[in-house]
């Protein structure tokens, strides 16, 4: 019997999970996807600049090698396009629902099914993925006065498109990865722009070049090439950039590189001074961009430091004194840590996932939860990277969710045991202490407990070992 799949989201996790039911003659599934269209964060994250920090071979599947990249580090409108390229060449779009978002799940341990809730009613499922991922929910800061703002104000992932930035005062708050990108290119047009740093980012340069057609043709025609330069760049990655966030030999090379890319960018040495952070590189997310430093030596760019003390309707005051503005971007990040929510997901005995997760997510090889049944996750609690290509991840975790499926046609429904998510818990905390992220900085990879749920504390060749295939002992089964 071939089970019957909801499939929570239609970026790269939900693609890539109904691309291994379709490669495996499975066709009774559905994906929820509550926006306009396949992509996820790609569809989402339209702001100037908007690009990915992995090289693109690497950024893709592994099955659906790309030959026509037209850059080393694809832009956003590239990767969106490759996933709906995907979409159409697996006959994935009849079964999704676009605009459908779920609201709730619950097991009902009566018919051994999950009830899949959504604005057009509720269906029963076998199996439900969420493919949510961790960066879909934007988190706005709380500051004092935001509403009061009389200008546009606009999260960085909900980029105002009608809003023309030329000639006008613009104020960024935040300075990671987003904005990084998209600095460059509002201060290109603004009438004058500042950006509001909590604490600065260690920065590296982006060695970008242009794919131009011979190397295109290259990739096309010759698959062993693409094949070696895919394998070149993950190899790499493993090698020295886990290495450095393991405090390995490649760290104090990291840094060096990180010290000098700011001194050959940044003249000034006050600027410089404030632009330089105070902790381990590698403990917050390493910016990798080579426009983000000489947009800020602009002389109608002001970083600025001061603490924000609230939002007024002329602009952002600080300590100092009001900054006008006539547009705010809130270049904050994501609600990372919330993982599935605000979907409402009850497991057996009535368990809701929320309260479960109330200390901090987390999940069996990120992918299972004690107590909730044929619900899998797709990246997951600690399976984020810090060197490497999140597909890579997704694609053993969609491996071993396509293992476990036989057991389920066999011996009913199955749940990781809690000895077995125990097991697995310690083994995550006795990794994560030989990595950087415990250093003492804030970041978007802790909670608020200060715990480390997103990042994954080892090399990827481990995680795809241990995926490799499911340990019926590690699970329990209704029959």
């Amino acid at each position: 019997m071939k089970p019957n799949v909801a499939i929570i989201g239609a970026g790269f996790g939900g693609l890539c999970m109904a691309i291994g039911l379709e490669r495996a003659g499975i066709r009774s599934y559905t994906i929820f996807e509550k926006g306009p269209g396949v992509g996820g964060t790609w569809r989402d994250n339209t702001y100037p600049g908007a690009g990915c920090d992995i090289p693109s071979h690497l950024y893709s599947f592994s099955f659906e090698r790309y030959a026509s990249w037209t850059r080393r580090y694809p832009g956003q409108p590239e990767i969106l396009g490759y996933l709906e390229m995907c979409a159409d060449k697996y006959g994935l779009r009849p079964r999704i629902r676009l605009n459908t978002e779920v609201t709730a799940a619950a097991f009902d341990e009566s018919l051994g099914r999950w009830r899949v809730r959504t604005a057009a009613g509720e269906q029963l499922f076998d199996v439900v993925v969420s493919g949510v991922g961790q960066l879909n929910r934007p988190r706005l800061p709380d500051i004092p006065g935001m509403s009061s703002f009389g200008g546009a104000a606009f999260h960085s992932a909900r980029w105002d498109h009608s809003q023309d930035l030329t000639g006008r005062r613009v104020a960024v708050i935040g300075n990671g990865s987003s904005a990084a990108q998209l600095i460059p290119r509002v201060a290109e047009v603004a009438g004058h722009l500042d950006v509001f740093q909590r604490t600065p980012n260690w920065v590296i340069p982006k060695p970008d070049a242009v794919f131009g057609e011979t190397a295109r043709t290259a990739f096309r025609h010759v698959p062993f090439l693409q094949r070696g330069y895919r394998e070149w760049v993950y190899r790499y990655a493993e090698g020295a950039l886990y290495r450095a966030l393991a405090g390995g030999w490649s760290a104090g090379l990291l840094r060096r590189r990180a010290l000098e890319h700011l001194r050959d960018q940044v003249p000034d040495p006050e600027l410089r001074a404030r632009l330089t952070p105070g902790y381990p590189v590698g403990c917050k997310r390493v910016i990798i961009d080579s426009g983000f430093y000489p947009a800020l030596t602009r002389a109608d760019v002001d970083l600025v430091t001061e603490p924000i003390t609230r939002i007024v309707p002329a602009g952002v005051e600080t300590a100092t004194g009001l900054r006008e503005a006539d547009v705010i971007v809130y270049a904050t990040g994501f609600r990372s840590t919330d993982f599935l929510a605000p979907i409402d997901i009850t497991g057996r005995q009535g368990r809701r996932l929320g309260e479960e997760w109330k200390d901090g997510a987390e999940a069996y090889l990120g992918i299972a939860v004690p107590h909730f049944p044929n619900l899998f996750l797709l990246y997951g609690p600690n399976t984020n990277l810090g060197h490497n290509s999140i597909v890579f991840m997704i694609e053993c975790q969609v491996g071993y969710i396509m293992r476990c499926l036989p057991y389920l046609a066999r011996r009913g429904p199955m749940e990781v045991r809690p000895e077995a998510m125990e097991a697995w818990r310690r083994s995550l905390d006795r990794a994560m202490d030989s990595m950087v992220w415990g250093a003492g900085c804030t970041s978007w990879y802790k909670n608020a407990a200060g715990r480390v749920t997103n990042n994954w504390p080892a090399p990827t060749t481990v995680y795809r070992r241990i995926t490799r295939a499911p340990r019926p002992a590690a699970f329990r089964f209704a029959r």
